[in-house]
């Protein structure tokens, strides 16, 4: 059986490190925690399970605070963790018979991250990251902001499962530090280009984005996922400047590039909407319905190939007058998600309609 370290960074996390250490403390062998300015319990909670703790120095990099909390590391593997993960009851089970049988040739551990939720706890948006390194290998964090690991060697995909329970709502910290860094001169890999224009785009600085989407994709080394992801985001930017042609255009060309994605299949399918052909929209939602999932780590929206295609079908078919069809799919999407206020008022509506 192989020795675990636990390495967290954190600030004011009093609300959530409690929940997150409780889910591994009786797996690992020991919990760095670097502080990097904590004026609440955090420390406090962090001293609770007997946690190693040490104080950084914030200077806007992640990966900085994320190297220093690894080189205080003694185990054998690493894992690294945010303080509003959590493993579930049956998600440590599973880690501590990894933490059993692993063997020492493996260099790296991905787990899935499940990182949103609908209403009635479907997972909604899910992706693949590498949460356990061997420590003997030195394996670096990189990027200031949307930091990774750089690994290399062996690796398991394992389908452990850490949950993200988000405590902190968004705030313009990592778009002031990377627009902090594009005006001093920093240079800036794709990664950073890509993850520069999606804080710009939730951010709704469209064009800025649409900007930092193009610089990205005339890089080179770009990850495919990352590729396809950027032309959906050109898309909807080009949508909410009220381009519609140029967005469709946009969105066709992320299909370009691989099997094509619920994802992909639902935005086009809504923009057909927006500009007033239910009828071709109708075929891109079906076709949403009907594509397997792909799981290449990449971002996946899980409702894209649920409940939101027949949803939307059942909107599509309302503009076509075929009450009958839309109340049909307004109950498959309830299947999927029985709690949605809009598919309940939705189906009300319709019955209600059909019924008069």
């Amino acid at each position: 059986m192989i020795s675990l370290s636990l390495c967290m960074i954190v600030k004011n996390e009093e609300k959530t490190l409690g929940r997150c250490l409780d889910s591994v403390k009786n797996i690992v062998d020991e919990i760095i925690i670097v502080d990097t300015g904590s004026n609440d319990q955090t420390i406090e909670i962090a001293k609770h399970y007997g946690s190693k703790i040490y104080h950084f120095q914030w200077v806007d990099d992640f990966s900085a605070a994320r190297n220093f909390a690894f080189s205080h590391a003694q185990m054998d593997y690493i894992l690294t963790m945010d303080a509003d993960d959590v493993f579930s009851e049956d998600e440590s089970i599973k880690l501590e018979q990894l933490k059993h049988s692993i063997t020492s040739d493996i260099d790296a551990v991905t787990m899935k991250y499940l990182a949103g939720f609908d209403e009635s706890g479907n997972v909604l948006v899910s992706l693949r990251q590498v949460r356990m390194v061997k420590r003997e290998n030195q394996f670096k964090w990189q990027g200031a902001v949307h930091e990774f690991l750089e690994v290399r060697g062996k690796m398991i995909h394992s389908d452990i499962a850490v949950t993200h329970k988000r405590a902190h709502k968004n705030s313009d910290r990592n778009l002031r530090i990377y627009e902090q860094r594009y005006k001093n001169g920093a240079s800036f890999s794709p990664r950073d280009l890509y993850y520069y224009a999606n804080e710009l785009y939730d951010h709704q600085q469209y064009k800025n984005a649409i900007h930092f989407y193009q610089k990205f994709l005339k890089s080179e080394k770009c990850w495919i996922e990352d590729v396809i992801q950027a032309h959906g985001r050109i898309a909807e930017c080009y949508a909410a400047l009220g381009k519609m042609d140029t967005a469709i255009h946009s969105a066709l060309n992320a299909l370009k590039f691989g099997p094509p994605r619920a994802e992909s299949c639902c935005r086009l399918g809504f923009f057909f909407l927006q500009i007033n052909c239910p009828e071709i929209a109708v075929h891109w939602f079906q076709f949403a319905t009907q594509l397997p999932a792909i799981d290449t780590g990449g971002i996946t929206n899980h409702a894209c190939s649920s409940w939101i295609p027949h949803l939307q079908l059942s909107v599509c078919y309302s503009h076509l007058g075929d009450y009958q069809k839309a109340l049909e799919h307004i109950e498959i999407a309830r299947t999927y998600n029985p709690e949605h206020d809009l598919i309940l008022k939705n189906r009300t509506i319709l019955k209600n309609f059909i019924k008069k």
